[in-house]
């Protein structure tokens, strides 16, 4: 399985990866050694914190790599009227008569919180390639959709400043 990423993307892995090595992992054995000398692992709050902390930079690090081994670089620009990669698109939610606006990225950068959804997700799917005035349904699973229409698309480009998410 591959993830389709964009060279932005690629680059921002790249950076973080770098750091965690570089940086992060001589800190963490170094706390793991300090905490380590405090005396009995078995009650030794410090030294399983530093551990963990360690083994979580370590998944990390072990999460990027395989994320960009594993990539399919994929180009960020739209061409056409349709919903694109990193559009932010308006559309009306017929089933609560509100109006909503989303962008468009890649898996790396989703954060519904910030209106950054997935190209991937169930929205993402459905909303690509769509037209403005389109009425498109929205397939959550089975036995649940709902019908949005687009009222607006804006070609908004790849903004390098949206942040990679993190665990």
């Amino acid at each position: 399985m591959h993830d389709e990423l964009t060279q932005v993307d690629i680059d921002k892995m790249k950076e973080e990866l770098q750091h965690r090595i570089q940086v992060l992992r001589p800190q963490l054995i170094e706390e793991v050694k300090a905490a380590r000398s405090f005396g009995d692992l078995s009650e030794n709050f410090e030294y399983k914190a530093a551990k963990r902390e360690k083994n979580r930079n370590d998944s990390r690090i072990r999460y990027l790599e395989n994320m960009i081994k594993t990539a399919v670089v994929i180009d960020g620009t739209a061409a056409g009227d349709g919903v694109a990669l990193f559009d932010k698109v308006t559309f009306y939610l017929e089933e609560e008569e509100t109006e909503e606006t989303i962008q468009l990225v890649t898996t790396l950068r989703q954060d519904a919180l910030k209106g950054l959804i997935s190209k991937e997700s169930p929205v993402g799917k459905a909303l690509l390639g769509h037209q403005v005035g389109d009425r498109v349904c929205i397939h959550v699973s089975d036995s649940y959709h709902y019908y949005v229409q687009i009222r607006k698309i804006e070609k908004t480009g790849e903004d390098p400043d949206i942040p990679i998410s993190t665990f």
